[in-house]
């Protein structure tokens, strides 16, 4: 059993028969994520993730909330008992009403408990690339490539996928978790961290549908190509279209549906 599962007992049940068994369940914990900022400690909210790559994952947060612009941005930061503290700049422009959440950011909404999006509908965000290209038929076999790297699926059933290629469809890096804003956060912080190639030359593939808010990120990090195995929403493909993404989703084989920037698909 790989890191990030636990075993739970269950009952399963067929027709007229049912057997006590066990079973493989993706780990869900508590990460408490504050800001140290001129002085003050704020709480960011509580965030419901996969244990594991947690600094790769605050890093990806807090650059995908506009909170920091690099790692430089970056003081101090440290991780215990499953709480996170990091000491930013004082001249990044932080204002806490925008981001401090009211509740629990769960498994499944990334930007539940804000008191607003306006800052993330309106959002100001590095110009992307048109540099990069997708020749999907040479790309579809990614897809493959990250399906045999999602190992905690594969034993559990229950987490998201995301993850980096390079134009020519190589794997950089995948990450996943129980929540899909996670896995995303995780993947950029950790493009963030390796200093190595940045999300602009990379394409993005996610396992899920292309939501809000991972759109959002998707074009704060600076990647210009998005690629989704499910559906996308209302809102992503206006966010996408505003800002020049080129969104392709119901991604399978030799098959996609591009919803916006059609232009860097050949």
């Amino acid at each position: 059993m790989v890191d990030g599962c636990e075993v739970r007992d269950s009952l399963r049940i067929d027709g007229a028969f049912s057997k006590r068994n066990s079973d493989i369940v993706a780990l869900e914990g508590p990460l408490s994520i504050s800001v140290s900022y001129g002085g003050d400690i704020i709480p960011l909210g509580i965030s419901m993730r996969t244990p594991g790559k947690d600094s790769e994952l605050v890093y990806g947060f807090l650059l995908s909330e506009g909170i920091i612009s690099s790692s430089s941005d970056v003081l101090h930061f440290e991780i215990n008992d499953n709480m996170a503290l990091v000491e930013i700049k004082t001249n990044s422009g932080f204002n806490p009403e925008n981001y401090v959440r009211r509740t629990t950011m769960s498994s499944s909404c990334g930007i539940c408990g804000r008191n607003t999006i306006s800052d993330m509908l309106h959002m100001h965000a590095p110009v992307l690339s048109e540099d990069l290209l997708l020749d999907y038929i040479g790309f579809s076999s990614s897809i493959e490539k990250m399906t045999a790297s999602q190992v905690l699926f594969q034993q559990s059933g229950g987490t998201h996928a995301c993850a980096s290629f390079t134009q020519e469809g190589e794997l950089v890096n995948v990450f996943e978790d129980v929540g899909r804003h996670n896995a995303m956060d995780k993947l950029v912080g950790a493009h963030m961290l390796q200093d190595s190639i940045t999300p602009s030359k990379c394409i993005l593939l996610v396992s899920g549908r292309a939501s809000f808010d991972l759109v959002q990120k998707s074009i704060r990090s600076g990647f210009s190509i998005m690629l989704a195995i499910g559906a996308p929403s209302t809102l992503a493909v206006d966010l996408a279209n505003e800002h020049g993404l080129t969104l392709a989703c119901f991604c399978k084989e030799s098959t996609m549906t591009v919803f916006s920037g059609a232009r860097r698909v050949k």
